[in-house]
């Protein structure tokens, strides 16, 4: 995805995410699923079996995602980008909770950082601000 549609997606999100409370509580009756997710760690194919299993995002379709989406895998970005996308299209239905990978010291070590810098080689810098922004 070109870089301007990353960092437009992650001021997006930003903005989104800085209105909502620190604790969210997600409920269901007794007709609705909830899917829990964890520890994506930029492993794209797993996320797309994940959808492949339990349906897309939708308001009939709720998701907690908590947290651990970057680091290890190779596709990280990817990953952050469709979660972020599902996260504003349907922000009743998908709940992003923060994990340890999501943390700035963290990336430099387990390879997030170096996978922005890979793929976003002119604006990669200010796209990884605005990820660590967005943690």
């Amino acid at each position: 995805l070109h870089a301007r549609y990353v960092l437009n997606l992650l001021h997006e999100t930003r903005k989104h995410l800085k209105q909502l409370p620190n604790i969210s509580h997600v409920s269901t009756c007794y007709s609705e699923e909830v899917t829990v997710c964890g520890d994506l760690h930029g492993q794209l194919d797993d996320l797309f079996l994940i959808f492949y299993k339990n349906g897309l995002p939708s308001p009939s379709k709720s998701y907690v995602f908590n947290g651990d989406f970057v680091d290890r895998g190779k596709q990280s970005v990817e990953v952050l980008v469709i979660l972020f996308t599902f996260l504003l299209i349907y922000p009743k239905e998908v709940h992003l909770n923060r994990g340890n990978h999501e943390d700035h010291m963290v990336n430099l070590r387990y390879g997030f950082t170096k996978e922005v810098m890979q793929k976003y080689k002119v604006h990669g810098k200010k796209i990884l601000r605005m990820f660590q922004n967005v943690f």
